[in-house]
């Protein structure tokens, strides 16, 4: 088991049933699942962008990387519908606690001038969104390697109910939000 999955069961679900009024252990919310996507414009014109994206998204989360499609035919952007435009990857269990840990600890602090997350990224069922405008924060992605500096999206869900609940699952587990 990995450490934040530990310290999950050890520590924060016993404090969290204090912190929220829980009567039961099973009311407390957990992460179910983490999402990373990366949408990239220039894969219009140039399909073979997508295999640099999916070899990076691959390293940072030790699983492959799924190639998105365009749902819809968009003329103005030249999109068709069918084509490649992105790539994400859905973690859960052992790999999602995996990341976590190394999203918080080694990722965050790597960004320039990080004051914090914004707290405005819940979505009203617990669920956190956020963006990060570089892939090389990550320690797995060689630097000399990347052709350029691209952004992701990630999705945090959780089992919470509420927005309270999920930040207060967050910030139990070390997510540094601005105050």
């Amino acid at each position: 088991m990995n450490r934040l999955e530990n310290r999950y069961k050890d520590e924060i679900r016993p404090g969290l049933v204090k912190q929220l009024g829980f009567k039961n252990v099973m009311q407390v919310p957990k992460l179910e699942k983490v999402v990373i996507s990366v949408c990239l414009s220039e894969a219009v014109q140039n399909p073979k962008v997508l295999n640099s994206v999916v070899d990076e998204l691959t390293a940072i989360t030790g699983q492959k990387a799924v190639i998105t499609h365009a749902k819809k035919a968009i003329s103005n952007f030249k999109l068709r519908e069918g084509i490649a435009i992105g790539a994400r990857v859905t973690l859960r269990r052992e790999r999602m606690y995996a990341f976590m840990d190394k999203l918080m600890n080694l990722a965050l602090p790597r960004v320039r001038d990080f004051r914090g997350l914004p707290p405005k990224g819940f979505d009203g069922r617990g669920n956190y969104n956020m963006g990060l405008k570089e892939q090389i924060v990550f320690p797995e992605i060689n630097f000399d390697k990347v052709e350029k500096a691209r952004g992701m999206n990630i999705t945090i869900c959780t089992s919470g109910k509420t927005d309270a609940e999920g930040k207060a699952l967050l910030e139990a587990l070390g997510m540094p939000f601005r105050k």
